[in-house]
């Protein structure tokens, strides 16, 4: 079984309010426990965290052991202020702040660093991401910083000119990537990190009520058409669902993303051992140094 390379266990797949409300007192073990159990359940022993501000993941991976997982976390991710992020962290405002922020998630034992350099898919205007995206210079200093604190870098990234900043910066994932074009993923190619689509975030709101399909359609066909490129151009790559993001469930999220990776590549050795490549260059770079 492959391992979830990007989860959020404070949430819950559900409603993110409620799920948070429930570590409003401080991380709810009872709760991270029964999503390690599900985890268990599901034959998945590999956790990677997107983080949190309430310490629920710090939590988790202190828990993990005793369900047989490996799972490894940011403490929560770094945003700048006025930018989106809040929703899984802390931001900073310069860069003296944002050193101080990775000091801080080292302290509290990070595994890697995981910033925020653009905003979420717009549903209301296709192709279009929300928010401005940070400059490419600052997140070239932000990952700079990073590694040379001894951490590998985790990006929220969406946009071709986020990607190509992201890439250009040194990244050492890339998480998401919505709207990429054939240039961007050929960068990413050529570059050393790995590319997490999180392809069930959107294929999963389908019938849901939330959005139109119609608004959903295009966005999923957008990603299923980048996957071919990135298989055909051996793009790093690995399996993550976002699980915790609404209608992304923990533990069958990581077979939602799975499954749909093979209906868009088909069921091959070569899809398989691509994927298995990619995790283990997350198992590998996705620890403290």
């Amino acid at each position: 079984m492959f391992g979830e390379c990007h989860a959020h266990v404070i949430m819950d797949g559900i409603n993110y309010r409620d799920a948070v409300k429930r570590h409003r007192q401080g991380p709810d073990e009872a709760v991270v426990r029964k999503c390690l159990e599900t985890y268990r359940k599901a034959e998945v022993t590999f956790i990677r965290d997107g983080g949190d501000a309430g310490g629920v993941s710090l939590l988790a991976k202190k828990l993990a052991p005793e369900y047989g997982i490996d799972y490894r976390t940011p403490v929560f991710a770094i945003h700048k202020e006025g930018h989106y992020g809040s929703i899984v962290g802390n931001g900073f405002s310069d860069l003296k702040e944002f050193h101080a922020l990775v000091l801080r998630a080292a302290d509290l034992g990070a595994d890697f660093i995981k910033i925020m350099t653009t905003g979420l898919l717009d549903f209301h205007k296709h192709g279009e991401i929300t928010g401005t995206p940070l400059d490419k210079a600052e997140v070239r200093e932000m990952v700079h910083i990073a590694h040379e604190e001894g951490f590998a870098v985790m990006s929220h990234t969406n946009g071709i000119y986020g990607a190509r900043a992201a890439i250009e910066a040194g990244v050492d994932s890339l998480e998401h990537g919505n709207y990429m074009d054939g240039e961007t993923l050929s960068m990413l190619a050529d570059s050393s990190a790995v590319w997490v689509p999180t392809l069930v975030t959107v294929r999963n709101l389908l019938g849901c009520g939330r959005y139109e399909d119609a608004t959903l359609r295009p966005i999923i066909e957008s990603g299923e058409k980048n996957l071919k490129i990135a298989f055909a151009e051996k793009v790093k790559t690995a399996l993550g669902s976002d699980a915790g993001a609404f209608c992304v469930m923990h533990g069958q999220g990581i077979l939602d993303e799975y499954r749909a990776f093979l209906e868009i590549l088909g069921d091959s050795p070569e899809v398989t051992d691509w994927l298995s490549q990619g995790e283990a260059e997350i198992r590998e770079r996705f620890r403290r140094r």
